[in-house]
């Protein structure tokens, strides 16, 4: 279905843009058994661009839920010591991950949240070291996505499979810059965009951001000691550029987890676990969740929150215009990667450390005493809606207003 050309430039933007591949470096893929049409081209671009060596991680969503149908509380806290010491051995040899997406938003409705719970926390709790590699960008990573027929369907339930992964596969190849005349350059401009906005708020400081909106959303969001606003383009430990997400249109940093007030509303469902969440809001006090409600997908929600202490509160915020690639096509993709991109987000649970000066050198307590949340779970959610105002608020209280109407005005 995806023209042979098409295939070939998202292989390369992915591996050029996205994880930035060097020669002699091993590149660890993960990709649904459907996309093994871009996992070739991959592979074979990664091998022509000079690497070690190719791992390829299948999946498929059938064999997903079936396992986690039948499977016991206690086969699904099981993380084998051969999975810790290949993830081990990925960090220890610094590769590069490119992980691609396509799971049916979905795909866990109905099965015992509860299960879904302990086999997350398990495999968090022992591959806590993987995950941290990559938020600390100790190894540079990249995650994109295949248009799948149980995604598709999702978003297009009353279209046939063909019709419907079409529908999917336009809105990928949009967001991506895939339909622009040279999609790299188309890139690098958007990057650079990006960048000159994270350097505008990094240039004014702002002690905490307000956020406002006619659904009653009502939040200050105190930003961490020594936060940076991060953009598109990031660099790893050794300085080497990298861009994580991709499709990426947002401008995100710390917020301070012990100086968050207020209320916020969802702007969008969110895809949780396999589960759909929806109609939702959290209240914080001094930076923790105190209270939450959840029109749909209540309990899989309150699993999320009660992770552990550190997802009781923020480890993210980001920026994002309703304009972008992603928004202006107005469509629910069900998956977190593009609907997080159309609209200005929070996420509860951990902080990225490289959102704070020196923060991948600080321990707990240093994190802590700087507003950097720690946690096992990171949990973006989207709070964006078309007439959202935010505002910048100094520690002198200065205010310069950096949305309107759900838009960037500066």
């Amino acid at each position: 279905m995806i023209a042979q050309q098409t295939l070939e430039e998202y292989a390369k933007i992915a591996l050029e843009v996205g994880v930035n591949l060097q020669k002699n470096q091993i590149l660890i893929l993960t990709c649904p058994i459907e996309g093994a049409d871009l996992a070739r081209e991959v592979v074979k671009h990664a091998y022509e661009m000079g690497a070690k060596k190719v791992t390829i991680k299948w999946s498929d969503d059938f064999i997903n839920r079936t396992a986690m149908e039948n499977e016991s509380l206690e086969t699904l806290q099981e993380v084998p010591q051969y999975t810790i010491e290949q993830c081990k051995y990925e960090v220890d040899n610094k590769v590069a991950f490119l992980f691609i997406t396509g799971a049916k938003p979905s795909l866990y409705a109905g099965i015992d949240t509860n299960k879904i719970k302990v086999s997350n926390m398990a495999r968090m709790k022992a591959l806590h070291f993987w995950g941290e590699s990559r938020s600390t960008n100790y190894c540079r990573w990249t995650i994109i996505s295949y248009p799948t027929v149980g995604w598709a369907k999702e978003m297009f339930p009353d279209d046939d499979d063909q019709t419907a992964v079409k529908k999917l596969w336009a809105g990928i190849e949009k967001a991506m810059r895939l339909d622009q005349p040279n999609p790299t350059e188309a890139w690098i401009k958007h990057i650079a965009l990006l960048q000159k906005r994270s350097e505008f708020l990094n240039e004014n400081s702002f002690d905490y951001i307000h956020l406002l909106s006619k659904n009653g959303t009502d939040l200050k969001v105190g930003l961490a000691n020594g936060h940076i606003w991060n953009a598109a383009g990031e660099t790893d430990q050794d300085g080497l550029p990298f861009t994580a997400n991709m499709p990426t249109e947002e401008i995100f940093t710390a917020p301070h987890k012990h100086n968050v007030n207020g209320i916020v509303y969802s702007a969008m469902p969110l895809c949780l676990h396999g589960t759909i969440v929806d109609d939702f809001s959290l209240t914080f006090k001094d930076g923790k969740i105190v209270d939450f409600t959840a029109e749909k997908g209540y309990e899989t929600l309150k699993n999320a929150i009660e992770t552990d202490e550190g997802s009781h509160h923020l480890g993210e915020i980001a920026l994002i215009g309703k304009n972008s690639a992603i928004c202006s096509q107005h469509i629910l993709f069900y998956n977190t990667l593009f609907d997080e991109n159309a609209s200005c987000h929070l996420a509860f649970g951990n902080g990225y450390p490289t959102t704070v000066k020196d923060g991948v050198n600080m321990d707990e307590e240093q994190k802590d005493a700087n507003g950097l949340n720690s946690s096992l779970t990171h949990i973006d959610f989207m709070i964006g809606t078309s007439d959202i105002d935010i505002f910048g608020v100094k520690a002198n209280g200065e205010k310069i207003r950096l949305f309107a109407d759900g838009e960037w005005i500066i």
